[in-house]
């Protein structure tokens, strides 16, 4: 029996998620399988993946064929580079406590790419919202002065209608004498 790991689609319309399946490599996409090892949220930033690192090696190691993506997401994960790695130990090019030792110095390398990677996205909109801010800050400042500057139009307009209307009340007064 040819096994494959690959994704099968869950989720609503334009919201899918995938759970990451060992299955037949004649069965259907969303059908039977033989087990489930982690699951893939390509909605997040970045992507969510959550995954059975044992099991997913054991697969690997047995002759499983990880589909296209799928196999980008167990090199991402570390799987193919343990799987290099044993490859190495059985071959006796290093023992395995080198192998686990270069494992964890790839991961923790890894990590702080990622850890990077989130820090630089974060900065970008936290710098995005204060730009936004200051923008509608500048924008709400020109908004008022015009406010005030049409109120004081107003004013004007006012002042002066009222001193028309009593000047020619004093022309009156001294024409009536």
């Amino acid at each position: 029996m040819a096994t494959k790991i690959r994704l099968q689609r869950h989720g609503r319309k334009n919201y899918a998620f995938y759970p990451i399946v060992i299955a037949d490599s004649r069965a259907p996409r969303d059908g039977r399988f033989i087990e489930r090892i982690g699951s893939y949220n390509p909605n997040t930033n970045p992507a969510t993946i959550t995954l059975d690192f044992e099991r997913a090696l054991y697969w690997v190691n047995v002759g499983a064929q990880p589909t296209d993506t799928v196999r980008s997401i167990l090199s991402n994960e570390g799987v193919l580079m343990m799987k290099h790695l044993q490859g190495g130990v059985k071959k006796g090019a290093f023992d395995e406590a080198e192998a686990q030792r270069r494992f964890e110095a790839w991961k923790a390398n890894k990590q702080a790419k990622v850890d990077k990677l989130k820090a630089t996205m974060a900065d970008k909109k936290e710098l995005d919202a204060k730009s936004r801010f200051e923008a509608e800050q500048a924008k709400n400042k020109a908004k008022a002065e015009a406010v005030a500057k049409k109120k004081a139009e107003l004013a004007a307009a006012k002042a002066e209608a009222e001193a028309a209307a009593a000047a020619p009340a004093e022309e009156e007064a001294p024409a009536a004498e």
